[in-house]
C-alpha cells in the first residue's frame, strides 16, 4: 500500500470519528488502488483522494410528523451527495433505525465507483433516516415521508440529485415522496426513480438488482469454465434482491436452495423452482415482518433453521453449494461464516448486497476460492435501470420489459469485462475482481475530477 494511501484512510478515520462502515468501505476501495496512484503522482499533487473521501455536500435535518395516536414524533433525516464529476448525484433512500451518518457515507462513497461502473452519466449520494417503516400504518407511513420530502426536495432534482428507493423505501414511500415533491415544486418531473408504473417507472426495474447480480455470476462463472445451469446456489435474504436474484436463477436452470431472514434460514432441497415459490418471496417481503419461517410451512420438503445464517448449510444438511450469493445486509458474512463457505469446497461467491462481508472475510474469501465477484459491481444492476429511468422520463417515453432486460444484460456483461480487464492489467489476474471493480470504477472518476480542476 503506498504511503499516500495509508493517510487518506487515517485522514479519514481521523475526520469520522465512530463511523466504522465508511471507515471499512474506504479502507477496501483505496488500499486496491494502489498500482494506478503510483502511476499518477499527480493525484496525490491534487489530493484527489482526500476530495473523494469526503462528501461534496452532506445535508441533516429535522423530520417531524405525527402518528396515528396523534403523539409528535421526531427522525433524523440525512442526504450526503458524494461526488458528481461524472454525472448527478444518484443513490437510494434507506429507512431504517440502525441509520446513521456512518451508514449513510458508506453507502454513499460505494455508490460513486458502482455508478461508474455501469457506464452511465451518474454521480454517487445516498441518504436516509432513521425511521423504521415496520409496523407502521400506510397514513404514518404517509405523513413521515411527507415531512420528509418537505425538508428533501430543496437539495434535490431531476439534473442535481436522483433519489431512489433501499432498505425500508419500497414502491409505496417512493409514491407518497414523490406526491409530495411534485405538490412543492408543482412540477411533474423524474426527480426520483424506482416510482409506479403508471406515474413514470419503469418495467422491470424491481427485479433489476437480482436479475443483475446472478448475470454477473454468469459471467464470473464462463470465465472459469463454468456454467450457471444445474448450479446449487444459497442466497441470504428473502427481501426484493433475493426474490430476483431467486427468480433469474430460476430461468437459467440453477437450483436456489436457501433463503434468509432475522430470524433463521430456510433450506429447501428441492430448490425455489417455481413461479409459485418465487412468488412466496413477494407475499414475504410484502408481510412487513422480519421473518422467513413461513415458507417451510407453506413448502413442507423444506427446512427452517431458526437462529442460523445459510453459510453453515453445507454442513447442517450435507449438501454441495456451487455458489453462495449474499443479498440481505452489510456485515452479514463474518470470518467464521467464510471459513464455513470455503470449507464446503464452494468455488465462488459473488456479493449481492452492499457491502455485506467483512474486510478480513472477504481477504480470505478472495484467497481461497476461485472468483469472488464484489457488490459494487454485481450489485449494480438496479441502479442501472434506475438511470434508464431517469432517461424513460426525460423523454417521455416508455420502455417495454425487453427493451429493459436487453440494455441491463449488456450493462453487466460490460461491468464484468470492465472488472476482469482491469484485474488482468494492474494484478495479473482476472479473477482479480474485487480489486479489478474498484480500479474499473474509479479511474473514470479521477479522469472526470482532474479535468474538471479543484472543486
Amino acid at each position: 500500500m503506498s504511503n499516500y494511501v495509508e493517510r487518506c484512510i487515517e485522514l479519514c478515520k481521523q475526520k469520522n470519528p465512530g463511523e466504522v462502515e465508511f471507515h471499512q468501505t474506504v479502507e477496501e476501495v483505496l488500499s486496491s488502488l494502489t498500482p494506478v496512484i503510483e502511476q499518477h503522482p499527480e493525484y496525490e499533487e491534487a489530493a484527489l483522494l482526500e476530495r473523494l473521501t469526503e462528501p461534496e455536500r452532506g445535508v441533516t435535518f429535522r423530520v417531524v410528523w405525527v402518528d396515528d395516536a396523534g403523539k409528535v414524533q421526531v427522525n433524523k433525516g440525512y442526504r450526503y451527495q458524494f461526488n458528481s464529476a461524472i454525472g448527478p448525484y444518484k443513490g437510494g433512500l434507506r429507512f431504517a433505525p440502525n441509520v446513521y451518518p456512518g451508514i449513510i457515507k458508506f453507502l454513499g462513497f460505494e455508490q460513486i465507483f458502482k455508478n461508474s461502473l455501469t457506464g452511465l452519466p451518474i454521480g454517487g449520494g445516498k441518504g436516509g433516516s432513521d425511521f423504521d417503516p415496520n409496523g407502521k400504518s400506510d397514513a404514518e407511513v404517509m405523513r413521515f415521508c411527507q415531512a420528509f420530502m418537505t425538508e428533501l426536495y430543496r437539495h434535490i432534482g431531476p439534473n442535481t440529485d436522483v433519489p431512489a428507493g433501499d432498505l425500508g423505501v419500497g414502491g409505496r414511500e417512493i409514491g407518497y415522496l414523490f406526491g409530495q415533491y411534485k405538490r412543492i415544486v408543482d412540477k411533474y418531473e423524474g426527480v426520483l426513480t424506482g416510482k409506479g408504473i403508471p406515474f413514470g417507472g419503469l418495467l422491470g426495474r424491481s427485479e433489476a438488482t437480482g436479475f443483475g447480480i446472478v448475470w454477473y455470476a454468469e459471467e464470473m462463472l464462463k470465465a472459469n469454465g463454468e456454467d450457471m445451469k444445474d448450479k446449487v446456489v444459497g442466497i441470504s435474504g428473502f427481501g426484493n434482491v433475493a426474490w430476483g436474484a431467486a427468480w433469474k436463477l430460476q430461468q437459467l436452470g440453477a437450483k436456489c436452495v436457501t433463503i434468509s431472514g432475522p430470524d433463521g434460514y430456510i433450506y429447501d432441497p428441492e430448490g425455489i423452482s417455481t413461479d409459485e415459490k418465487v412468488a412466496f418471496l413477494l407475499e414475504l417481503r410484502g408481510s412487513g415482518k422480519n421473518i422467513c419461517a413461513p415458507y417451510a410451512e407453506k413448502f413442507p420438503e423444506a427446512k427452517f433453521v431458526a437462529g442460523k445464517k445459510p453459510w453453515g448449510v453445507c454442513q447442517d444438511f450435507d449438501v454441495k453449494v456451487d455458489l453462495f450469493i449474499p443479498c440481505a445486509m452489510q456485515n452479514d458474512v463474518h470470518m467464521a461464516d467464510a471459513e464455513n463457505i470455503v470449507a464446503s469446497g464452494c468455488k465462488f461467491y459473488c456479493e449481492g448486497a452492499n457491502m455485506p462481508t467483512t474486510n478480513e472475510a472477504l481477504v480470505y474469501l478472495m484467497d481461497k476460492m476461485t472468483a469472488v465477484g464484489p457488490a459494487k459491481a454485481a450489485n449494480a444492476g438496479g441502479v442501472a435501470c434506475s438511470c434508464i429511468e431517469m432517461g424513460q422520463n426525460a423523454g417521455h417515453t416508455v420502455y417495454q420489459h425487453e427493451d429493459v432486460y436487453t440494455q441491463l444484460h449488456q450493462i453487466m456483461r460490460n461491468i464484468y469485462n470492465a472488472c476482469a480487464g482491469a484485474g488482468e492489467k494492474y494484478y495479473g489476474d482476472k479473477n482479480a475482481l474485487v480489486q479489478g471493480a474498484n480500479i474499473a470504477g474509479f479511474e473514470k472518476v479521477a479522469e472526470a475530477m482532474m479535468a474538471q480542476g479543484l472543486v
